[in-house]
């Protein structure tokens, strides 16, 4: 019963281990999603100025982009590009 408690215990650490040693995978666009190059086209359409950071995340693009002379964090939707949610924040971040 003991070797077998061992033997459970260095498997569940060894996955642990390979676990914590695995790179943490980033979102990545989706297939059906729109390309970046659009997303920066339809952010400027919009109205928000020059962008500073954008990404995939949490099945959106984030972006933070300037707007009304300030920083915004907006998040659009993949498919059509329209600016879905927005916090401002101040423009000095």
């Amino acid at each position: 019963v003991n070797a077998h408690k061992t033997v459970v215990a260095r498997l569940a650490a060894a996955t642990l281990i390979a676990g914590l040693a695995a790179p943490a995978l980033a979102d990545a666009p989706g297939k059906d999603w729109m390309p970046i190059d659009q997303v920066l086209t339809k952010l400027s359409e919009a109205g928000y100025g020059p962008v500073r950071s954008i990404e995939a995340d949490d099945g959106v693009w984030k972006a933070k982009a300037e707007r009304d002379g300030r920083t915004i964090k907006v998040q659009v939707d993949p498919r059509t590009g329209a600016v879905v949610e927005k916090a401002k924040r101040q423009s000095d971040d």
